[in-house]
């Protein structure tokens, strides 16, 4: 009996080494990273390693399923994870499990001047992000601030770049340090949003390197962000997506970034561009990156079927399919297949508290004559607060930065749950109408008798908290 024990025994120890051995290395979390990249970019086919480079739906893209290799899933930032949208379309898909925290817009952030917030943040919205299980956050921004009317420049870190530079860095830190890649955006020179899949971006080497590139440069070289997303818009003649001198001499020549190029959503346009100007993953091709529905086949993007052909056909050097897959099988290491990946969180009263302090020390007070703020609760019997922006959703900044949140408490809320529904009156004293991608709505309210009702409700009052936007 004791000799068929040990037989057993032996038997049992010797097939555990032989699985040992049959383990193909890139499944070996021991080992470092660019060997297992390696291992598995040699046991992949063409038409796998071509098929990691485009996108399977509205935010994600295949990974290698013979392999066990899984797909990059990515959500729109920086400052709230968005809720599921459907596969193929950009309408929600009515989860009920994914009303998110809503942070700070990134102008905020900047504002406090406190990298240790901007870690808070990154480490927060990373956790969100985590506990969703996304392989990549698309932020932060950073694109400085050209002129105040850009449509985006509440979701970048201002106009400063030695500040944004500053600020970015931890942000990034933060987010990685919980397993999910940063995508740091949109690179470079998005300065506007009105036809900003055309224009041609002009400006000296000098005006570039000192003032548009910093905090992109930041970003690759001292936080070592994992992927970053080009532009819609041109500079010197080619999109930024697939832009030879931004891509490949700056990016990855210049600054040796080892991380993911993603396109942003349409913002490819061309084949051979594309292939050889150091785009690695192409997203959203064939929508206009808004509202556009429909069905297309995803097969037929820049960088799918007629990238395949193109090498099959000996047009495209095999050197560079490799090096896109290489990128990506990176990221998907150095996040979803990590060994140590930690869990995330969602909605928690520490994140609450996080938004709130960040919110705090980004608020800047211009004035405060004979020492205005703070007011003390029953030092005045009527408070009138006038404005739209007190009593309406703020959640919402359009495209990318929409947001479902799991509790929103309006200012008009807050100062009636300090100061009591008794003490505050309320005007809309203005209505902005709507505006959506170009198409502007006014408001079909009378302005004339909107002034005139909040100067009404003002002169009942002790004192005015106007609110306006």
């Amino acid at each position: 009996m004791k000799s068929i024990f040990l037989a057993v025994v032996a038997i049992g120890a010797s097939l555990l080494v032989n699985a040992q051995q049959k383990q193909p290395i890139y499944l070996d979390l021991s080992k470092p990273i660019e060997e297992r990249v390696e291992n598995a970019l040699s046991l992949m086919t063409t038409e796998e390693k071509v098929s990691l480079c485009y996108a399977q739906s509205k935010f994600s893209s295949k990974g290698v399923p013979r392999l066990g290799i899984p797909e990059v899933w990515t959500d729109d930032g920086p400052h709230g994870i968005r809720e599921e949208v459907l596969w193929d379309e950009w309408g929600g898909a009515n989860w009920t499990n994914d009303s998110c925290t809503a942070f700070p817009a990134l102008t905020c952030l900047s504002a406090t001047f406190n990298p240790e917030l901007s870690l808070l943040y990154g480490k927060s919205i990373g956790e969100e992000a985590r506990y969703r299980n996304k392989t990549v956050l698309l932020g932060p921004g950073v694109n400085i601030y050209r002129t105040p009317l850009n449509g985006r420049n509440f979701e970048y870190l201002g106009e400063d770049p030695y500040l944004s530079s500053r600020m970015v860095v931890p942000y990034i830190q933060g987010v990685q340090s919980i397993g999910v890649a940063a995508c740091v955006k949109h690179f470079a020179l998005n300065n506007q949003e009105e036809w900003r899949g055309h224009i041609n971006v002009d400006l000296s080497d000098r005006a570039l390197n000192e003032i548009y590139l910093p905090a992109f440069k930041a970003a690759v070289r001292e936080a070592k962000v994992w992927s970053i997303m080009g532009a819609y818009n041109q500079f010197r003649g080619q999109h930024c997506c697939h832009n030879d001198l931004l891509l490949n001499k700056i990016l990855k020549s210049d600054w040796k970034f080892d991380g993911v190029v993603i396109s942003d959503w349409g913002g490819v346009h061309d084949t051979d561009q594309a292939v050889k100007n150091g785009l690695d993953l192409e997203m959203g091709t064939y929508t206009d990156g808004l509202t556009t529905k429909g069905k297309f086949p995803y097969s037929d993007y820049y960088l799918a079927n007629p990238f395949l052909k193109g090498i099959k056909e000996g047009k495209y050097d095999i050197a560079l399919l490799n090096d896109k897959a290489r990128r990506i099988l990176r990221l998907i290491f150095r996040t979803t297949m990590s060994a140590n990946r930690p869990f995330g969180r969602f909605v928690s009263p520490q994140h609450s508290e996080a938004a709130r302090k960040i919110a705090q020390e980004g608020i800047v007070l211009l004035k405060n004559e004979q020492q205005f703020f703070p007011v003390p609760v029953g030092k005045y019997k009527k408070i009138a607060v006038i404005g739209e922006n007190a009593n309406r959703s703020l959640v919402v900044g359009g495209g990318s930065s929409s947001l479902k949140v799991a509790y929103e408490q309006s200012p008009l809320e807050g100062l009636i749950a300090k100061y009591g529904k008794d003490h505050i009156v309320y005007s809309l004293g203005y209505a902005s109408g709507s505006a959506l991608y170009g198409r502007e709505e006014p408001s079909k309210l009378n302005a004339d008798s909107l002034i005139a009702a909040a100067s009404e409700v003002a002169k009942q009052a002790d004192i005015v908290f106007f609110i306006g936007g």
